[in-house]
């Protein structure tokens, strides 16, 4: 299994999605970034006005301490990435090649049928997939405009990820 295949198979789940991605991950952060601010915790607004009034003794440690820094940091790490995913989501929509190239340039040929949105083709191991290529952000490559609503075309697959897959825009089926 290639490593870089299973990064451009990640990576083209935002992108193969980008209408949705923008909607799910563009109203997420505005939560995960609220989240991950300081001063999120429970009990922290009261444990800075007990500080200021000097209510507050030395050994008095504050409870729970560890796992709002670890919720900070986690929700931190989730906005960063949906901050990606709406990036990509962006980039998908807007026709931008992010992952089509490479998955064109690698991927497997074969021959598939559409059926509206529905891609089907089998691959070499005999395995059917009927995948997804949405309206907004079809996967053809290179020629993004070139794609009938029914037929045959041909597909090209990473091997390793067949979920990944970009229809051949610059050749038909024999």
């Amino acid at each position: 299994m290639n490593p870089m295949d299973t990064l451009i198979w990640l990576i083209n789940f935002p992108v193969a999605h980008g209408y949705a991605m923008v909607f799910i991950a563009g109203f997420s952060l505005l939560g995960l970034f609220a989240m991950s601010a300081r001063g999120t915790a429970p009990g922290g607004r009261l444990r800075s006005i007990r500080e200021r009034e000097g209510l507050l003794t030395l050994d008095a440690r504050p409870r729970g301490e560890f796992l709002g820094r670890l919720s900070r940091i986690v929700f931190r790490v989730l906005a960063f990435l949906m901050l990606g995913s709406l990036i990509l989501g962006i980039l998908g929509l807007t026709g931008v090649p992010v992952t089509r190239a490479y998955i064109h340039e690698n991927g497997r040929p074969t021959t598939a049928t559409i059926d509206g949105d529905w891609v089907t083709f089998t691959t070499a191991d005999g395995v059917e997939y009927t995948l997804e290529s949405n309206f907004f952000t079809p996967s053809v490559y290179p020629a993004r405009d070139a794609i009938p609503s029914s037929g045959s075309v041909v597909v090209r697959y990473l091997p390793s990820h067949p979920q990944a897959f970009v229809i051949d825009g610059s050749q038909r089926p024999r």
